[in-house]
């Protein structure tokens, strides 16, 4: 995989728009009626404020608490950053309570306290322990780091968990246990070495030595060299319980003959000839970052044996916490654990190490652009696997259960393994696949309106993040001088513009559009004029010679209009086959929506097409369609004139022998709530229905709108398909994250 590009401008401009940060808080009950306001707040609240009273354990029932995170940290060492503080932790903090959230569905909030007294810190924390299910402490500095969670873990009954230290170490251990495995060798026999005594390192070999690795060994080396018994300079308890009895005073001493080299410690802090030291089939984790302490070339280059992982995602065997602390604290909170003990982070490492070595879901091969298999360079699962919800969590919370930490022990574990598969929000994985798709097809696509800072920024995102090459239309200096004053400057040898004017097809673009528009009232002049004056139709034209393999465009004229344009290229009319299906996401749940481009009043043949391009969509994008047709009655009540074609919409499919699910007309309510479908025991359909066909263009567009601007909804589209080529057409308001969505379907040619 090749490592994505950001500027300091894509960073700031992510955590601005749309609005400051990373998070906000939504109500999950009613809030509209005085009856819900006194049922949230007084007299109502104070009935459950009793029952927590009598009995504590009912505020896991009551209150957030169970599933609720505090990520909490004074600042005292950001990422590779330093001491920034605790305002300045802030971005860093938010980030992991989002993390918690994409990907075990734990609700987290950040809390930044600005002090560097632990006593303080404890306090603070301790004080605020009724609000959580589970404390997530990060970025403190050690030696305080040891002293604010030990404390803490006594202090408190609910689990407390430092992932620089534990969270390495459980995904460390768990690479480790399958690099083990392929080279035959076992635990308790190898040696190991590791460089970098701060709390990652030390929870790194406290782990493994649990689970049975042997303490004479080890050898911890730090700054100073080899931490060994009788050293005094730079010492501390923590360093003092690894000293090793050896002769060994440096680093390269250390590794002579080694098995295993962990590295939580800084670039190039290993050299060749230090691994070409090593035993047979060294296992090398060099896991600083951003650089690791030897890259995997310059170690295969010396021992070609080697099993090396390091923590970025740009090589094999990443070692990435994110594998590891959503789904412990998703496991613990849902056993309203006392604690996160060894055993459950052995479970975790042995779970992860198992998952490794089974067959790889398709989906995740896609996404990584290669076939994933067990191996050197496979020992550890990619954080993107579906499978990690609901294998790893079971495993933490079988082993809090056993150990005797779980408050509420899961008594149906199957149920709840069931359980975890549904709490994931689908969207993501359907994002997620569509990039990897775009990845892997390096599809050059045209962005239209290079006057636009929209399109611009959209256009540096899907080249930069290697989804292909991007084309921008426009004049070459004006896209310079709005880049400079966007700020992106240093994206001007990147992207290619293009115009009229530096294209050597021109005549060949004018002779082709001219033969088609030559009996509509098009002269050679007016050929001209759309040829190399219009971007939309100029666009269109490099994509019909196969200039490129897709377009997007609409972000600054209406779409009506745009297509209007495309089609004097290509053939987008109602009566050619053109469709506008577009995505509405929200709360976890898909529905496409057609037509909302092309068919002002569709027929009942058109409604019949349109289901069959929805459902083309649908299949592209991952979902097994079931099709509604929508109106206001259900299965002819009430009578209507107006609803009789929906009505007589799914006959016309009868007649085709058409391979999915169908049914209607029906309400929408009906459509998409078990419940409702209940009532309707002859229905066709099998669940609720995920492409709905509206009666007409203003009903859909209605429709979109009301659900974005009521809702919140996330919409993708209108997804033009039924055209030779993929064009995608956004709508005028437009983010960059949209403009880049559609530039991603573009690619795939979804529909």
């Amino acid at each position: 995989m090749t490592r994505q590009k950001h500027t300091r401008e894509d960073a700031l401009a992510f955590h601005l728009l749309p609005t400051p940060g990373k998070w906000e808080v939504t109500a999950t009950v009613p809030m509209t009626t005085q009856r819900d306001l006194s049922l949230a707040y007084s007299p109502g609240v104070a009935v459950p404020c009793l029952e927590i009273r009598d009995d504590p354990a009912t505020a896991y029932d009551y209150t957030n608490k169970g599933n609720l995170v505090a990520v909490i940290s004074n600042g005292t060492a950001v990422l590779g950053l330093g001491n920034l503080g605790a305002l300045a932790s802030k971005p860093v903090m938010e980030g992991k309570s989002v993390l918690f959230k994409r990907f075990a569905d734990v609700n987290s909030i950040d809390i930044e306290l600005d002090t560097e007294d632990p006593d303080a810190f404890c306090n603070a924390v301790r004080l605020m322990g009724p609000t959580f299910g589970g404390i997530n402490l990060e970025d403190i500095k050690a030696p305080e780091c040891f002293i604010i969670e030990q404390r803490l873990k006594e202090e408190m009954d609910i689990p407390v968990f430092h992932d620089d230290q534990h969270g390495t170490a459980v995904i460390c251990a768990a690479g480790l246990l399958n690099a083990l495995h392929l080279s035959g060798k076992r635990i308790e026999d190898v040696r190991i070495v590791l460089n970098g005594a701060g709390a990652a390192g030390i929870a790194c070999l406290e782990l493994l030595k649990t689970m049975g690795a042997r303490h004479d060994n080890c050898i911890m080396c730090d700054t100073k060299g080899v931490i060994w018994q009788g050293r005094t300079d730079g010492m501390n308890q923590w360093k003092s319980a690894h000293a090793a009895n050896t002769p060994a005073r440096t680093l390269a001493e250390a590794m002579q003959g080694a098995d295993v080299f962990l590295g939580v410690s800084a670039k190039g802090a290993v050299t060749a000839d230090m691994v070409a030291s090593m035993a047979p089939d060294p296992v090398i984790f060099a896991m600083a970052n951003p650089d690791p302490e030897i890259t995997p070339e310059e170690a295969h280059a010396v021992r070609p044996d080697a099993i090396v992982a390091t923590g970025r995602s740009d090589y094999p065997n990443q070692v990435n916490n994110v594998l590891g602390f959503p789904y412990l604290f998703r496991g613990a909170l849902d056993i309203h654990a006392r604690a996160i003990n060894d055993e459950m982070k052995i479970a975790c490492a042995h779970a992860l190490a198992q998952l490794a070595r089974e067959d790889v879901p398709e989906e995740v091969a896609v996404a990584y652009g290669k076939k994933l298999a067990f191996g050197r360079d496979y020992i550890i699962p990619t954080p993107f696997d579906p499978r990690l919800i609901h294998r790893i969590p079971p495993a933490v919370a079988q082993a809090g259960m056993a150990t005797g930490v779980a408050r509420r022990p899961i008594i149906d574990m199957e149920a709840y393994t069931a359980s975890l598969k549904s709490r994931m929000d689908p969207t993501a994985n359907m994002l997620r696949g569509l990039n990897a798709r775009a990845r892997a097809a390096q599809a050059s696509v045209i962005f239209t309106e290079g006057d636009d800072p929209r399109v611009l920024r959209a256009a540096i995102a899907y080249q930069r993040q290697g989804l292909g090459r991007a084309l921008v239309v426009g004049r070459t200096k004006d896209v310079e001088a709005l880049l400079t004053a966007e700020g992106l400057a240093d994206a001007i040898p990147e992207l290619e513009v293009v115009n009229a004017a530096n294209t050597p097809h021109l005549e060949t673009y004018k002779a082709f559009l001219y033969a088609r528009l030559q009996r509509k009232g098009h002269d050679r002049q007016d050929v001209h004029r759309l040829a190399a004056r219009d971007r939309h139709v100029f666009a269109a034209l490099m994509l019909a010679h196969g200039h490129a393999d897709g377009m997007v465009t609409g972000a600054t004229r209406k779409s009506a209009h745009v297509l209007e344009l495309i089609n004097h290229v290509f053939d987008a009319s109602p009566h050619d086959g053109a469709v506008g299906v577009t995505a509405v996401l929200n709360r976890g749940r898909i529905v496409l929506i057609a037509d909302t481009l092309v068919h002002e009043w569709p027929d009942q043949n058109d409604l019949a097409d349109i289901a069959e391009r929805g459902t083309a969509v649908a299949r592209d994008l991952g979902l097994e369609p079931r099709v509604a047709f929508l109106s206001f009655s259900t299965f002819g009540y009430p009578v209507s004139e107006r609803a009789e074609k929906m009505h007589i919409a799914p006959t016309v499919l009868d007649a085709r022998g058409v391979d999915f699910e169908y049914e209607g007309e029906m309400t929408v309510d009906v459509a998409l709530n078990p419940a409702a479908q209940a009532h309707y025991p002859f229905s066709r359909l099998t669940g609720p229905a995920n492409v709905l066909v509206v009666p007409a263009r203003h009903s859909a567009s209605i429709s979109v709108k009301l659900m974005q601007e009521m809702a919140g909804a996330t919409v993708i589209g209108p997804i033009l398909t039924g055209i030779d080529k993929p064009i995608q057409i956004c709508s005028t308001v437009s983010t960059v994250n949209d403009i880049l969505n559609m530039a991603v379907i573009a690619a795939c040619k979804v529909g």
